[in-house]
């Protein structure tokens, strides 16, 4: 049953891609707030395939601790579902991604549109230097800037591999950071089309104020992200052990965020 009901999911969740890619093409003349409402809408769709289709659900805590306003926020990156999932948490959020997915047809547009930041991977500390200097406009605007810190996704239990990137942003941009830890991986394995019924657990974890030494500030983070990270896998490992999927719990706050 989990076969069938991942081919299904795919199968309707690249169709539901593919039909906000084309009705959204008006919004490339709307502004960037329009653009925004409209990756979140892709995202709570795609949440909602996920619950009917494959009965995963989401479990949301510490939703009561994200700041208002200008942020940086370095979450967990175990799957492509945090990509879409994340969106609803912000008023206003902007992904730091790799500069290739820009190139795409239709999709590179709209990360344009929605003012993502583009990382050149190749480049250096050159590109770090761009990424901060546009991750600080952003921010002036009153914006979110969600960034993963390793880079690519690790699956659950590998070992951390967290980039300097996110300590050049946080010692450039003065402004406190947002941890997340998650158990996607459970649920939306890399490399793997299955997606076994359960609940995806996200955890908000406290804000670090801005002002910590680089070297400090990066220790930190890695061990809040980290612990809290392995502590949900463990959870969510068991429950699917023992068959329970869990249910849908929302603390602090509503994910109805525009």
């Amino acid at each position: 049953m989990t076969v069938f009901r991942s081919v299904l999911f795919t199968a309707a969740f690249y169709t539901v891609l593919v039909v906000y890619l084309v009705v959204a093409l008006p919004a490339l003349l709307l502004s960037q707030r329009v653009m925004v409402g409209i990756a979140k809408s892709w995202g709570r769709t795609s949440l909602w395939l996920l619950r009917v289709i494959c009965h995963i659900d989401v479990e949301w805590r510490g939703l009561d601790r994200i700041p208002s306003g200008a942020l940086l926020v370095a979450a967990k990156h175990q799957s492509a579902w945090e990509t879409f999932a994340l969106l609803s948490l912000f008023d206003d959020p902007a992904f730091v991604l790799k500069r290739e997915l820009m190139w795409l047809p239709l999709f590179g547009w709209y990360t344009w549109k929605a003012g993502m930041i583009p990382v050149d991977r190749s480049a250096g500390r050159g590109a770090l230097v761009a990424m901060a200097r546009a991750a600080r406009a952003l921010l002036d605007r009153g914006r979110q800037i969600i960034i993963f810190p390793e880079g690519t996704r690790q699956a659950p239990g590998a070992p951390p591999d967290y980039k300097p990137g996110i300590a050049l942003l946080y010692a450039e941009l003065g402004v406190p950071c947002l941890p997340i830890a998650l158990n996607s991986g459970l649920h939306w394995p890399r490399r793997s089309f299955l997606r076994p019924p359960g609940t995806i657990v996200v955890e908000v974890l406290d804000p670090i104020p801005p002002g910590l030494p680089r070297r400090a500030f990066l220790e930190h983070l890695q061990e809040s992200i980290e612990t809290a990270t392995a502590r949900l896998v463990a959870e969510g490992e068991a429950a699917l052990v023992a068959g329970r999927p869990g249910r849908r719990q929302v603390d602090g706050a509503s994910l109805g965020r525009s």
